[in-house]
């Protein structure tokens, strides 16, 4: 396996998908700006969107990619069968739970957003809103399950590919509210259950090669059915953690007027990092890693875990140092349009410059957890992120009151730090991991490479300075001549000084 052509596959569709989410939120952000609309729908979105993170971006496969390679590596019917009732297990359980989301929404929008119970208007809007999205969870679940079959068999593209499909839906959405005049809020959530619907099909294609699944309620739950479905809870709530705490910060949000959307746009941002530097890292990793551990090819396990980290770090890490030097540069080029005033520029910017800090946090988290995944235990990440989930809380909650928005970014950002250095205290522990020497002669310099990019980029905000004020019409343009010559400066310094070569990153079965 070649893990930079891999991560490479899944990267370019994901970033596609990402750039594509940018010109949704960009229009969102032009249409609905900050308003009690914006703040609505977002919640509407981000419910079902969670899920969707939760199912899509690890979770799913932590649990059922070992699982079902230990059983393919056996048996090509036995481990259909297996997939099978773990297929018609979801459906039922995924149905039950949108049948009584959708009859105690109310409550549910209580728990997520209980400070829109001040604003009854905001309210009646999110509650009727989310039922309109809330099917997405449904067949983005059974969407996850089909591209976990797909990446199983190393194939990465179809289940990076279809979350366009959201933002391409969406982006018509918006200009077909404004054709048959109707609002757009009711317009787009009625169009994120269509593309979840249609990504689900879509998948549903690929996969007819490798599996083809039969509703049915005749299931047998034997040892591996138990086995499994006592691994997914764990593995939902530890690979999702980053999620949770953001779903976390959007509850304690909601007591501020426009504070949901500050760090709604501000989480889209650094989002598309963590999408190649964690999601597409981890999840072309997990596994080759499972296949290796369960051959006891304990060689190959830590090379594979050494050359993903030294990806992470190496996408993460600059993209943490630019987020924080041109955090407000960045947020008035992408969505200081229109609605989205100056003052949500400022606010969505210092959001973004926090959660920041955190970038290369969530990334490793999603790296390290595979080392756990990898050997079936999802117990240890489990209850290390409930710790952290829960630290998330208490700073969150005692601070709100006299920070407002600004300590939910600081929150999370701390919290998945701990969360990392916990990690790695137990994977030393338990021996699951050795950096070697190429990794130890490569962070420094990676870290060197930075230091320079950060250089090149303060002086080129400098130089640009004030091509970035907010009535500027090609601040956009300034942008990403900036982005390229960083980069380049990056990718030249790193090539220099060894930090990084990526024929380094081949690795053979």
């Amino acid at each position: 396996m070649n893990l930079i052509i891999s991560t490479s596959t899944f990267g370019f569709f994901t970033l596609i998908s990402r750039t594509l989410g940018y010109v949704r939120d960009i229009l969102i952000a032009i249409f609905l700006g900050t308003s009690l609309f914006a703040d609505a729908f977002f919640v509407a979105f981000r419910l079902p969107n969670t899920f969707r993170r939760l199912f899509a971006e690890g979770s799913f496969n932590a649990a059922f990619i070992p699982s079902y390679a230990g059983v393919l590596t056996k048996s090509k019917e036995e481990a259909d069968n297996f997939a099978k009732n773990v297929f018609n297990l979801l459906f039922i359980i995924l149905l039950f739970l949108v049948l009584l989301a959708e009859i105690f929404m109310p409550q549910l929008i209580f728990l997520i957003a209980p400070g829109f119970y001040k604003d009854p208007e905001k309210l009646n809007l999110a509650v009727e809103l989310t039922r309109i999205t809330f099917p997405f969870l449904f067949f983005v679940c059974l969407a996850s399950f089909f591209g976990a079959i797909l990446n199983s068999y190393n194939k990465f593209a179809a289940a990076a590919a279809v979350p366009i499909i959201l933002n391409i839906i969406l982006i018509l959405s918006l200009f077909f509210s404004q054709w048959i005049k109707v609002s757009e809020v009711l317009v787009l959530s009625y169009a994120v259950s269509i593309a979840g619907f249609l990504q689900l099909i879509v998948l549903f294609f690929f996969v007819r090669k490798h599996f083809k699944p039969i509703l049915s309620v005749k299931i047998k739950i034997d040892e591996k059915i138990k086995f499994f479905f006592s691994k997914l809870l764990p593995s939902i709530f530890s690979s999702g953690v980053t999620q949770i705490n953001i779903l976390v910060g959007t509850i304690i949000a909601s007591f501020q007027a426009g504070a949901v959307s500050y760090l709604y746009y501000a989480d889209r941002v650094y989002q598309i990092n963590l999408a190649v530097a964690g999601i597409a890292v981890g999840t072309v990793m997990l596994p080759e890693l499972s296949k290796h551990v369960k051959n006891n090819n304990f060689q190959q396990v830590n090379n594979l875990q050494n050359r993903s980290l030294e990806l992470s770090l190496f996408l993460s890490i600059p993209a943490a140092a630019a987020l924080v030097l041109a955090s407000n540069q960045i947020i008035t080029s992408l969505f200081g349009y229109g609605s989205f005033d100056n003052e949500s520029v400022i606010n969505t910017s210092i959001a973004l410059t926090f959660f920041a800090f955190g970038v290369p946090a969530f990334s490793m988290l999603k790296i390290f957890s595979n080392f756990f995944f990898a050997r079936d235990d999802t117990k240890t990440p489990f209850y290390l992120s409930v710790i952290s989930v829960t630290l998330n809380v208490v700073i969150s909650v005692s601070l709100f009151s006299k920070f407002g928005f600004i300590i939910i970014p600081i929150a999370t950002s701390i919290s998945s730090w701990i969360n990392v250095f916990m990690h790695f205290y137990f994977i030393k522990k338990r021996d699951l991991h050795i950096f070697d020497s190429q990794f130890i002669y490569k962070f420094p310099r990676m870290l060197l490479s930075v230091v320079v990019m950060g250089v090149v980029l303060y002086l080129s905000l400098d130089f640009f300075g004030d091509k970035f004020d907010y009535n500027e019409s090609w601040k956009f343009i300034y942008l990403f001549i900036i982005v390229i010559i960083s980069l380049i400066s990056y990718f030249l310094i790193s090539n220099f000084s060894g930090a990084f070569k990526f024929k380094d990153i081949k690795l053979k079965k």
